[in-house]
This record gives structure tokens, sequence and C-alpha cells, in this order.
């Protein structure tokens, strides 16, 4: 891990910049738009707005990329981030947000592919998993750091705008002007949402499941908050607790993943995200337990997302992996696209509570849909010595298709090593 650090820590304290100005922003938008009067539906629309650029982004940056180079890419979406931070409170109509959020997540995608390509390039196959884990932590501790900027001034007015303008500002530095060379880029073709079905249902309906889940969360619990009443500090600790969750039981969850069949541990999470929001729903008026219900919620949710694509790799070859984990990616993001539409129709109808109700529903289908599936094939795992599965990547649901296929080809390149080494083993004993 120090290794990792010494080689590695311009670029993930550009990270760590980006995702505390993408994650204070995330939340004050919320905030801001309650206090300027737009309704829950606006607000939705405003959230899923920055989904569908972030989706599109992730599609057109590798070409990019390729057509003028990694520094000039970064540079020029980094500044539209900046100067779009800046017009948030410049411009207080619902119409002028959404737009703004489609640029804005339209270019943080293009950040995010073009710093997790330096990352990758500036570690080694030995070292790749431990920057990957590395990366997450760093991302899931911005987003749980940014919370406490909610504090330092007046969601009405600037300050709040220019703190994440400057962060995101201040990111570049170190990542431009790392040592590491600017990475070579080649992106897998995804595969076909038919192609992708037929190795594995689970896998993309809860991929898109937990779109629509991530999504919510993090645009949708700021807006919940201030429905439901929580001070600027409150809502900065429920958020924080929403993604502290899904940091510290992201390996536990993982741990698990790898020594037992994974669907019975995907509905098991499914199982502990729906009991989650059914205290948040049942005890919205104690802010403990709504702080309790949001660490839960956190931290069955988001492995879901690692632990879907693990799943689908547990039915590939090695070589089919990378493509696979980008078509996942993808319908992970139309179901972002969805989640906060539904949820804002949900908080529209009923209220807060709507936010949690709406968190249940989707855990049950999940939780429902896994179990059906459980019925109709038969389980890969025959035990524990005979288990033959891919390894459990630790990847944050805000990862774009760079560091996910980096994930992928990591381990099946370990699963490769460990057949080889299996097979000089079998063939000495062959020959004993």
């Amino acid at each position: 891990m120090v290794e990792v650090l010494g080689r590695s820590w311009a670029l993930l304290l550009g990270v760590l910049l980006l995702m505390v100005g993408n994650g204070l922003q995330g939340s004050l938008i919320g905030i801001r738009g309650s206090i300027e009067a737009f309704s829950t539906a606006e607000l939705s629309i405003i959230t899923s707005a920055y989904f569908v650029g972030f989706l599109f982004g992730s599609r057109m940056a590798p070409e990019m990329i390729r057509r003028v180079g990694h520094v000039r890419v970064f540079a020029a979406l980094g500044s539209f981030v900046s100067a779009v931070l800046i017009l948030y409170p410049a411009i207080t109509e619902p119409w002028a947000w959404v737009l703004l959020r489609v640029i804005f997540g339209f270019s943080f995608s293009g950040v995010y592919v073009t710093a997790e390509s330096w990352l990758n390039a500036a570690s080694s196959n030995e070292n790749r998993g431990k920057a990957l884990s590395l990366y997450m932590i760093v991302q899931m501790g911005g987003i749980v750091a940014s919370q406490a900027l909610l504090n330092f001034g007046d969601p009405a007015g600037f300050i709040l705008f220019v703190i994440p303008s400057v962060l995101v500002s201040l990111s570049f530095a170190p990542i431009l002007l790392s040592v590491t060379p600017t990475p070579a880029f080649d992106t897998t073709k995804a595969m076909s949402f038919r192609e992708l079905y037929v190795t594995s249902p689970t896998s993309v309906v809860g991929m898109f499941l937990m779109g629509a889940v991530f999504a919510t969360q993090f645009g949708m619990a700021s807006i919940y908050g201030t429905e439901a009443g929580f001070s600027v500090a409150q809502i900065s600790l429920f958020v924080s607790a929403i993604f502290l969750g899904g940091l510290l039981l992201q390996y536990p969850i993982g741990w698990m993943s790898d020594r037992m069949d994974r669907r019975i541990l995907i509905f098991g999470t499914a199982v502990g995200g729906l009991t989650a929001a059914l205290i948040g729903f049942l005890f919205g008026g104690v802010f403990e337990l709504v702080l309790v219900a949001g660490f839960l919620m956190g931290g069955f949710s988001n492995p879901l997302y690692a632990l879907l694509i693990a799943y689908m790799n547990d039915y590939l070859d090695a070589e089919d992996m990378a493509a696979a984990s980008g078509g996942l990616i993808f319908v992970n993001g139309l179901g972002a696209i969805v989640g906060p539409i539904l949820t804002g129709w949900a908080m529209s109808s009923i209220g807060a509570s709507g936010f949690w109700v709406y968190l249940m529903c989707v855990m049950l289908v999940l939780g429902a849909y896994v179990a059906w599936r459980m019925t109709q094939r038969v389980s890969l795992y025959a035990g524990e010595e005979d288990y033959d599965a891919t390894a459990y990547a630790p990847i944050s649901p805000s990862a774009t298709p760079v560091a996910v296929e980096v994930a992928s080809e990591y381990y099946a390149e370990n699963a490769d090593t460990e057949s080889e080494e299996t097979g000089d083993v079998e063939t000495s004993l062959d020959r004993m």
C-alpha cells in the first residue's frame, strides 16, 4: 500500500479533490433548490440530468481522448466543470439547472476517465489490486469529507458554490503535473444487452436497479433531508452516513463474496437494504435512527455494484470480462437516470417518506427477482474447495468504464495465473 501511495499520491490527491468538489455540489444542489422553491419533481429531473450527461460522457470521452489527447480533454472538460459550479447560483431557474447538470455530468465523466487512465498507467500488475482499493477509498472518502463543508457557508449564498469550483480547479494540478507519462488509451466495445442478459439475467436486472438506488442516494438524499426538516448539519451527517456505510461494508461483503454462493449474498444484501429502508420509513422522526438507516442502506447497496459485476464474470471467459463490464455500466447508467425521477414522484405523492418507500420497493424487487432466479439456474457454488469464482473487485458505483475494465482485466489476469499454476501442479502430480 505504501508503494502505491509513493507512486500515485499526486493522482490520488487530485481524485480526492475532485470527489470532494463533486460530493459537495451534489448535496448543495438539493438544499439550494429547495431554498429557491423548486418543486420535488423539478429537483428530481435536475438530479437525473447529471446522470444523463455522465452516461453519454462515459461513452464519448474515450473517442475525444483518442482524437486530441488526455491533457486537452482534461483541461477543457475541467474548465466546464468549474464554470458550471459558478453559474448555479447565478441562474436559479430549473430549466437552466437541468442544462447545467447535463454539462456537469458529461464533463465530470470525461475528467474521471482521464484521471483513471493515468492511475492505471501509474500502477503495475503487482500493485494494481491495491491501487484499485485505494482509489475506491479515496472516492468514497472524498464524498464523506465533502459533506462537512456544507457547514462552512450559507447555502443561499455563493461561497459554497465557489468552494467546489476551487477544489476542482486545484485537483488538476497534481494530476497534470504528475511525472507519470500520458497513458495509451483504448477501451473495449461493450457487449450487447441481449448477450449480457443471456449470460446473467441477475446481473443485468440488478445493475439497472442499483443504478436507480445509487442515483437516489447521491442526488436525492439532501432533498429528502430538506423535505424532512433536517438542518444543514443534519443533512451533511445523513449523506456522510450513507457513503461511510458503503465504504466500511464494502470489504467484509467482498470477503464473503469469494467464499459463498454469490446469489445468496446478493439476496442477503437486498434484504439488508430493504430492512434499512424500512427503519428509515418507520422511524423517520428520530434522527439517530435515520442515520443508522442511511449507514446500513449505503453499506448494503453500494457493494452490490461490484458484487453483480463479479457474478457476471463468473460466467465469462477472461477475454470477455472487460466488454461485459462496459455493458453493465451502461445498464447501470440507465437505471441512474430513471431512479431520481421515480423517487421525486414518490416524494411528491406521499411526502419525504417517499424516499424510503422507493428504496424499499427497489430492494424488494431485487430480492424477489434473485430468489426467483435461484430456482431457474443451478448455482456455480459446489463447496468451498470446488468453487472457482472470479475475485471480487472493490469498485464504487461512481467509477467509469476505465476503472471497471482495469479491475476486470486485473482479476482476469490473476485468474489465468491461478489456472496456469493449478495446471502445473496437476501436471506434476500426473507425472509422479
